[in-house]
Order: C-alpha cells, then structure tokens, then sequence
C-alpha cells in the first residue's frame, strides 16, 4: 500500500527574492518543484502539496491598496487576496505538473481552493505576527510607517523588515473530505494554499471570511492529520534543522525524537519568526499519530525521502 505524504512548499520557495517576483520567475521556479514531485512519484508515494504565500499576498494586498490609492478601486479584502493567490499559486504548480504527467501516464493533479476554520477570539487578531509581502530597508520602513500609521512590520531574519498581520491557528480545514475522496482517486492534490482561507463559523453556522494569514505550515500538520497522512515534510532554505545555529557549537540534526526535539524547542533553538512554526507543526502531526516528519530543502527531497538526508523526526 502506498504511503501518503503531505509536502509543504514554502512561498518563499516560488518567490525567491525581490528580483524574482514576476510570473515569468513564478513559472521557473514551480518548474522546479515539479520536478521534485515527479521524482517522488517515481517512488510510488501518493503526494498532496500545500504551498505558502507570504511573499505574493503581500503583493497582491499592496496591488490592491495603490489601486485603491491612486484610482479609486474598491479595497481587496485580505482574506481574498488568500484566495486569489490559492487559485494562482495551485494554477501555476497544476499546470507544471500535468504537462509532466501527461507524458508519463494518467495520473493527473488538480488544486482545491480550501477555507480553514478559526476561532474569532484567537489573540493573534489583536496581536498579529505573520510577515506577508516584499522586504523593505529601515529607511522604507520608517517612511510607510508615516504613511500608514495603522500597519506593523518586524524585522524578518536579516533579510530586512516586512509587514505583519493576524496569523491565527488553524483548527478546521474544510474541504478535508474532499481532498481525501480525490487522494483515493489516484489526483495529485493542491491543497490548503497559503495555509488556506480563514473562515469562522456565524451563530446560524454558516462560513465568514476574516482578514488573516493562517500560517501554512500549522495548516499544513492539521492537513496531514485530517487525511491520515504517512509522512509530513516541510521544505524550508536549510537542509537540516539545526541547534545553537550561527553559533561555534552549531550542530545539525539527523534524526530525533519529539521528546528531544521538544526539549530543544523549549530551549529556545528555534526562532519564531522562520523554524519554530516548523517544529510545533511537526511535533502536532507526531502527536496525533502521524509516522514521521521531514524538515529539508526542496530539492533534497528525493533524496531524505530515502533517508539520506533532512532532519527526521519520528515517534518516541
């Protein structure tokens, strides 16, 4: 029987740097992940992707406010420049893929716009943490502070300072059945983009969009666990999770335990603007009877899946 494994795409891995925010660019690099799923597959894994959207929301949120700006155009809400970008970002991967798999047989991949449930009382709407869009200089920085004295930025991990929004945690994903009816249909899956659309429940139970970025790779674990997923692996830039990183006694993990990597979490290793949302996302999968996680780069893939390399983190 096939294993399933749940892999996480971060936006960052689509959006490399400022240079590169084009579609054009978009399109070289989705070529790429393609690639890298076409070498799983190989491997005879059933696969769901989710991907992350930090850079491209913010544009398209910053697209939306110049337009409003500049011409007068009604204001994108935030939570619809979410789903513009599930639809954009699934299109883009959807489309690499099947030109691929058309070549290699009758698997085919196909993208779910998928709303994730919140609570509307979850603190981060008040205390919001999530980086979305371009970085900008100090200088930048401090001069749409003036322009816009209701935002809040945060230095992003030395790469400069980005704008924040609500970020609340993920507690439902919505189309979950239906992603797993299309699993079993032998589809490979796009799903929960972005970390998907935040949506609450109204007292009469019906779905309301809000204004949040729901972090992808917290979605993605709570995916995994709905789907009854084998493996979960999330990309990132590293191709092992360190600890006392950037320091003379760095050290890469290889494989670990949730206890230890637990330990290490509550020791502070982990930064919570970049790997520490990696790990609480691990350790949740793990925790709720998932198999193993997998931390790496995107293109070392293939080869942690057979246990070469990445950060592995398996049940005690």
């Amino acid at each position: 029987m096939k294993q399933l494994v749940v892999v996480a795409i971060g936006g960052n891995s689509i959006i490399k740097d400022n240079a590169s925010q084009s579609v054009e660019h978009q399109q070289i690099a989705v070529k790429e992940v393609a690639e890298t799923v076409l070498e799983m597959l190989s491997s005879d894994y059933d696969i769901v992707l989710t991907h992350g959207n930090g850079p491209q929301v913010g544009l398209d949120l910053r697209r939306a406010e110049i337009a409003h700006e500049k011409e007068g155009l009604p204001l994108t809400p935030l939570a619809n420049c979410v789903a513009d970008t599930q639809g954009g970002i699934g299109y883009l991967i959807q489309q690499a893929l099947n030109n691929r798999l058309g070549k290699c047989g009758d698997k085919k991949a196909v993208t779910v716009i998928t709303q994730v449930e919140v609570d509307k009382n979850d603190p981060n709407f008040t205390h919001p943490t999530k980086p979305i869009g371009a970085f900008f200089s100090a200088q930048q920085c401090e001069a749409l502070k003036v322009a816009h004295p209701d935002w809040r930025f945060v230095e992003d991990s030395g790469r400069g300072y980005r704008r924040v929004v609500a970020s609340p945690e993920p507690k439902r994903i919505v189309e979950a059945d239906a992603i797993s009816a299309l699993i079993k249909q032998g589809f490979v899956v796009i799903g929960a983009g972005g970390g998907g659309i935040p949506v609450v429940r109204s007292e009469q139970g019906d779905y309301q969009s809000v204004d949040a970025v729901i972090d992808k790779d917290l979605s993605t674990a709570l995916l995994a666990r709905e789907v009854n997923a084998d493996i979960l692996v999330i990309t990132t830039g590293v191709e092992k999770v360190c600890i006392h990183f950037g320091k003379p006694e760095q050290r890469a993990i290889d494989e670990v335990t949730v206890e230890q990597m637990a330990r290490f979490s509550e020791e502070g290793h982990f930064p919570p603007g970049s790997m520490l949302p990696k790990i609480t996302a691990s350790l949740a999968f793990l925790r709720n009877g998932g198999k193993r996680v997998i931390i790496t780069t995107p293109e070392k893939l293939p080869a942690a899946l057979r246990g070469e390399t990445g950060t592995h983190i398996v049940n005690d």
